[in-house]
């Protein structure tokens, strides 16, 4: 690599790492939460108040049923970890719920599985760098003029973080997520102290305005729809459990142990500060409104399109510290900041599963090959064009993705805990230990409660979600399915293909004769040096081959090579049209056709030149007669180079390079290696 593009390489991501230091880069639990964990431990900055954006439709009156929505999705989310620890236990491969229903209900269902994740994955990076943009577009007016370049900006600073590493990208986010969970849980701790021991008044910045219902007095069918919508948008909140589960591999050991561990911290987590948003955002007085502008009400007067809505978060923050105070700034900044931090869940869990799927050939297999810093690169790289590519076209309005996401988390949810239950129901069927038995029982009984429950949500997401968005990520699965189908008969059918036979075959067998042509323009150096190649191989029969394009020229040419008395026939083709290529094809086909059992080798002197732009005035025909001739059986084409100048000049630049070291790119051997070297030196 060059000078160029190493020094900004080795800037960015960091000096190359060797193979043997992957055991290096496995995380401990303090570094595995925020990494895996960010996504759902971030989603109570937005979740809670999609929530009260859905109910606000049936008015103020509607926010006494928020209390209850959170139940069911705390609820929901201790039966989506439990159900997830038996996975990890069961499974810590890394495979997650794609090896899970692959191996319990089929490739299909497996590739389902893989299809919804993908897609929930760009959706996460999409939805958590959106919102975090919107909340600090609040405080920084540039930010929401310019939201769709500055969300961009920070997908790439996001690569280019994950590109150096898990471990280091880990510790980078650890201390923001470990913040903003602090800071959340001071908010909660201090609101219920003044509410309920000082019974201190605590009201939102909205907590005067009223909300103009879109549907009032909503009853009967209506209003059951509008909860289920609301705990549909609630359930935002599970969006990335999964990717524990997905990456086991990546804990230290005991690896199962300490990713289940993990899941149930960040369970905790989660749901108590999802509820106590919702409770201080009660007790506050919060009003949200879809339409805020033309919704939310203050003296009778509507707001008007100028009104900013900040977020239910920050409107408890401020209820609680009070506006501008140290903490609602610290607790502000965290907020935005682990938002955009969340989207780093799908950068462990989207490369970690694409290199799955390509080792299995549903996936190109450059998905499955580590980079310099041991990370899957090639799947960081495409989370990012797809996300940023979604974010360019929703414009980063986060209220326009999030109707988009959880479709895919709640269909794998699904299908991995039916593939739980006939795995215990298959484990089951052989166990005789009483113990074990018990164990599996009660492992089966938590998995099915888990894919009944799932199943019931991903029905209601689907019913409450589906001309609102989702239809978009069920398209995109779709395309994910189909794609990854027709990569795996693609890689099936050249496999057997080119698989080596048992028996006799026709590659075994060798040619009658080889019949060399060697292609001739004009003679010069490069020339003489293809034929006095074309001789050493030895062939049945050798000739060289010109084409006649301009008579004087090829005139020339036969009195030069009769002057030189090179003793190779040369073949002169007619070409009419003026065309080299056409001729030469349809002589060499024309050679194969005669005898089908011999092989063809065409021999083609090429030049080497030392710069790129030296490619566009040389081997233009060469190129066109190599790419065609590939794709006819039977013929061999040999290149054989002759080096100008130029290239010389190129290979002592390459030589130079090769003695030069970027910052930070030096490979140092193994410790007892350095040391021998160290007291060889010194003696």
């Amino acid at each position: 690599m060059s000078k160029l593009t190493d020094v900004p390489k080795r800037l960015l991501i960091g000096r190359a790492l060797r193979s043997d230091r992957l055991g290096e880069t496995l995380l401990p639990k303090r570094i595995a939460l925020p990494v895996f964990a960010s996504d759902p431990l971030s989603s109570v900055a937005y979740a809670p108040g999609e929530v009260l954006l859905v109910l606000s439709i049936a008015g103020v009156t509607a926010y006494h049923f928020s209390p209850w929505i959170a139940v069911a999705v705390v609820v929901l989310m201790f039966t989506v970890v439990a159900s997830y620890r038996q996975n990890v236990h069961a499974y810590p491969s890394g495979g997650g719920d794609y090896e899970v229903a692959t191996t319990n209900l089929g490739p299909k269902a497996g590739l389902t599985v893989a299809s919804a994740l993908l897609v929930d994955y760009v959706l996460t990076v999409a939805v958590s760098i959106s919102s975090g943009i919107e909340n600090l577009g609040s405080a920084i007016p540039f930010v929401v003029e310019h939201k769709v370049l500055c969300a961009i900006g920070v997908i790439v600073l996001l690569t280019l973080m994950n590109l150096r590493g898990v471990k280091e990208s880990g510790s980078l986010f650890a201390v923001p997520t470990y913040i903003f969970v602090a800071g959340v849980f001071t908010m909660i701790a201090w609101g219920a102290f003044r509410g309920l021991v000082l019974d201190d008044t605590m009201r939102a910045p909205t907590a005067d305005y009223a909300i103009k219902p879109e549907h009032g007095g909503l009853a009967g069918f209506a209003l059951v729809f509008l909860l289920l919508r609301a705990f549909s948008s609630g359930c935002a909140a599970l969006t990335g459990v999964e990717a524990i589960s997905n990456g086991v591999p990546a804990f230290r050991k005991p690896k199962s142990k300490n990713a289940a561990t993990t899941l149930a911290m960040m369970g905790l987590l989660a749901v108590t500060m999802f509820c106590g948003i919702i409770g201080l955002a009660i007790a506050t007085d919060v009003r949200m409104a879809e339409n805020p502008a033309k919704d939310l009400v203050h003296n009778g007067v509507p707001l008007g399109p100028d009104y900013v809505q900040n977020p239910v978060i920050s409107q408890v923050a401020e209820a609680v510290f009070g506006k501008g105070s140290f903490l609602f700034i610290i607790l502000a900044a965290a907020t935005a900041l682990v938002l955009f931090l969340a989207a780093n869940t799908a950068y462990n869990g989207f490369p970690l599963l694409g290199s799955i799927l390509a080792q299995d050939r549903y996936l190109p297999r450059q998905l499955h090959t580590r980079g310099d810093r041991l990370a899957f690169s090639n799947g960081i790289v495409l989370l990012a064009g797809a996300a940023a590519l979604l974010v360019g076209i929703y414009g980063a309005d986060s209220t326009r993705l999030i109707q988009l996401y959880i479709v895919g988390v709640f269909v794998s949810f699904t299908l991995s805990q039916t593939g739980m239950v006939r795995h215990w129901n298959r484990h089951l069927a052989t166990e005789k230990d009483q113990a074990k038995r018990r164990h599996m029982i009660r492992s089966r009984a938590i998995n099915t409660f888990g894919a009944f429950f799932t199943g019931l949500v991903l029905v209601v997401v689907l019913l409450t979600k589906f001309t609102h968005g989702a239809w978009v990520a069920l398209l995109g699965m779709v395309i994910f399915y189909v794609t990854m189908t027709a990569i795996r008969k693609h890689y099936d059918r050249v496999a057997a293909e080119i698989a080596a036979p048992d028996g006799p075959s026709d590659d075994l067998v060798r040619p009658s004769r080889v019949h060399s042509v060697v292609l001739i323009s004009k003679i010069h150096r490069p020339t003489l040096r293809a034929l006095a190649y074309a001789k050493l191989m030895r062939s049945d029969t050798l000739e060289a081959l010109s084409v006649n394009v301009d008579p004087a020229e090829t005139k020339a040419l036969r009195e030069e090579w009769e002057r030189r008395g090179i003793d190779v026939p040369l073949k002169v083709l007619d070409s009419p049209y003026r065309e080299i290529t056409r001729p030469i094809i349809e002589y060499v086909k024309g050679l194969r056709k005669e005898s089908p059992r011999d092989a063809v080798s065409v021999i083609i002197p090429e030049y080497v030149v030392g710069h790129w732009y030296e490619h566009l005035l040389h081997n233009q025909s060469a190129l066109r007669l190599k790419g065609r001739l590939l794709f006819t059986p039977g013929i061999m084409v040999t290149s054989v180079p002759y080096q100008l100048q130029s290239s010389e000049a190129a290979k002592r630049r390459a030589r130079r390079q090769q003695d030069w070291n970027a910052p930070g790119s030096v490979r140092r051997g193994p410790a007892q290696v350095r040391s021998k070297e160290s007291s060889e030196h010194k003696s």
